[in-house]
């Protein structure tokens, strides 16, 4: 295995978790979250040798996981599949038990948010320090503390409509 080889696994097997949580967190569908983390790695990997350490190599990778779920909500592909996606994590939240019934409502209630506030949401999920997520969403400590509180309060709001059906 060659020394990129080696780096590309590692960085992998360090992220690929809450890059699927990112991508669950945009989509709602696991299926679709699996093609959005290995169309995310496939740039990571490509772009690999321009990466400069200018700032995080899991804040770089966000970016790219960020623009690759961006892009792929505005593909019309993924309009025609809204109601087929409801349908299905409906189907699929029966299958689990009560824990993870919640859990997918959790996500289907942030599937629901902004996009924006979604990505900020599900980094707090993944329990990434309020400096890289600030860095990432591109505005500054304080104003994401306000934002995160907001979205949070949107959330409840959202999944307890959800619980209550």
């Amino acid at each position: 295995m060659g020394q990129k080889d080696q780096l590309f696994k590692q960085i992998f097997d360090t992220n690929s978790k809450k890059i699927f949580h990112l991508c669950y967190g945009y989509t709602g569908d696991a299926d679709a979250a699996n093609d959005l983390l290995q169309e995310t790695f496939l740039k990571v990997w490509q772009n690999l040798d321009k990466f400069k350490n200018k700032s995080l190599i899991s804040t770089w990778i966000y970016r790219i996981a960020v623009n690759t779920c961006l892009t792929y909500l505005r593909s019309e592909k993924r309009q025609a599949k809204d109601e087929l996606t409801d349908n299905i994590i409906e189907s699929r939240a029966e299958e689990y038990s009560e824990k993870n019934e919640q859990i997918a409502l959790l996500y289907k209630s942030i599937s629901k948010l902004e996009e924006n506030d979604r990505l900020i949401i599900t980094m707090v999920l993944d329990e990434l320090p309020y400096a890289e997520i600030a860095e990432i969403s591109g505005i500054s400590e304080g104003n994401l503390r306000v934002k995160i509180h907001r979205i949070k309060q949107r959330l409840t709001e959202i999944y307890n409509q959800h619980a209550r059906i």
